[in-house]
């Protein structure tokens, strides 16, 4: 696993203790730039050893490749040749800078060596999300139904090492959530909300996120009925927002998080409020809960968990709900048949963002939560809402990459960043992807 790396500067910085906003931002929606220039020569291989060397595939390996993935890019017009084929709708371009690299390390780890490949600055575009949303609305269409079969060819099966086990999430979380608070505030609104906002217009400015992302938090409050007095609890606590907000209305919290980083900063931003008697935020994991409670919400954890812990999950969460009580979830969901797949496959985003992480499909929340003894009483979507999200974190990351690099972190991992942002930008605009709000009881609720 190749992780991102710090300068020895950055890591001694306590990131977790840094005032919002730190004294390096900009405030305003900037304008977006290109990730900074790579070449593969420059890499830290170190820290980035999977980058800095394209793996051997055999000369059988990287010819299909070519063929397969280089008919597929013609084909959605997405390179520059052969004469005759008509751009892109958009215009989005892939240029290759070293195709006998890009196409080695497709023959040998798929779409791993697809993102590993723009890291080590092999290909780029003026268009990552456009590029990337093309591929994705076309995922089904890029290999012939007969190739599919060699899938096995270039996918790997995910680390034991990853399995969320106790120890597994705490270490899963550090590698995310605790790089640093000041990087999540390079791109993130004032409220430091890290979850899917909903926008009264599109298409959304940055100035307009903060209230976007209270729209959010509202309907979840409201679905989980929080008033003055409800105990509430809250599993991820992120830093603070919701916990925050729930307070303001009278109710009692306590939420959960494995990040210390998080939990440091969420604790500042709660005194500051003056609801530190309110909100009671606790280093734990989710199957240690203590006590019942009117309200339930996660937002965007069930992510994290691992289908191998969903039964858990659930089972936590029922058992943490009073006689009566609304569990109130945000979960990112994708279709049934592609999270089986993804399930069994080891992905760029699970090596190098969210290690352990599978987002699940609706059918499988529905078993689960079923299987819990949970009812589903309402369920949204707001796919094109999370899209509109990605996009703004994505252009004030890029608009402050300077920041990036003061902070420690290296070229590469600027480019994983924006790939990362852009490449869940286009599973939400190609539908590939959904976000969900759902309310959720035991069947009494009142």
């Amino acid at each position: 696993m190749t992780r991102p790396a710090l300068t020895s500067q950055a890591r001694s910085q306590p990131a977790g203790r840094t005032a919002w906003p730190p004294h390096h931002m900009v405030q305003g929606s900037g304008t977006a730039a290109a990730a900074p220039a790579v070449r593969r020569a420059d890499v830290d291989a170190r820290r980035w050893p999977d980058v800095a060397r394209v793996p051997s595939a055999g000369p059988a390996r990287t010819t299909l490749a070519r063929y397969v993935v280089g008919r597929a890019l013609d084909r959605l017009g997405l390179t520059g040749h052969p004469v005759g084929v008509r751009p892109s709708a958009g215009g989005a371009r892939l240029v290759l800078h070293d195709p006998n690299a890009f196409y080695r390390r497709i023959g040998r780890h798929g779409l791993i060596g697809f993102g590993e490949s723009y890291l080590a600055g092999e290909w780029d575009s003026d268009d990552l999300a456009g590029v990337l949303t093309i591929l994705a609305g076309n995922v089904d269409e890029l290999v012939a139904a007969p190739l599919r079969r060699l899938r096995g060819l270039w996918v790997s099966a995910r680390p034991a090492a990853d399995q969320n086990t106790r120890n597994g999430a705490r270490n899963n979380v550090r590698r995310h959530y605790d790089l640093s608070n000041d990087l999540f505030a390079t791109f993130l609104d004032p409220t430091l909300t890290y979850s899917s906002a909903i926008f009264s217009a599109f298409p959304a400015r940055f100035e307009s996120l903060a209230a976007a992302q209270h729209r959010k938090i509202d309907r979840l409050l409201d679905l989980a009925g929080v008033s003055e007095g409800t105990r509430l609890l809250e599993i991820g606590t992120g830093w603070g927002e919701l916990a925050l907000r729930a307070a303001a209305r009278g109710a009692r919290v306590t939420t959960l998080t494995l990040s210390a980083e998080q939990a440091a900063l969420a604790r500042e931003r709660i005194a500051a409020a003056g609801l530190t008697e309110r909100v009671d935020v606790q280093l734990r994991d989710y199957r240690d809960i203590e006590g019942h409670y009117d309200s339930v919400i996660s937002v965007e954890m069930i992510e994290a968990v691992g289908a191998d812990y969903w039964p858990s999950y659930f089972t936590a969460l029922r058992r943490a709900l009073a006689p009566g009580g609304r569990i109130a979830l945000q979960a990112i969901t994708m279709g049934h048949q592609r999270m089986l797949h993804t399930a069994a496959t080891h992905t760029f985003i699970s090596k190098y963002v969210f290690p352990g992480g599978l987002i699940p499909s609706r059918e499988a929340i529905a078993e689960h939560s079923a299987a819990a003894g949970l009812h589903t009483l309402a369920d949204n979507g707001y796919g094109e809402h999370y899209a509109e999200t990605l996009r703004l974190w994505r252009e004030r990351f890029t608009a402050h990459l300077p920041a990036v690099t003061e902070l420690g972190f290296d070229p590469v991992f600027a480019r994983m960043w924006e790939f990362y942002l852009a490449y869940s930008e286009a599973g939400f605009r190609s539908r590939y992807l959904d976000v969900r709000q759902l309310l959720l009881s035991e069947g009494t609720h009142r």
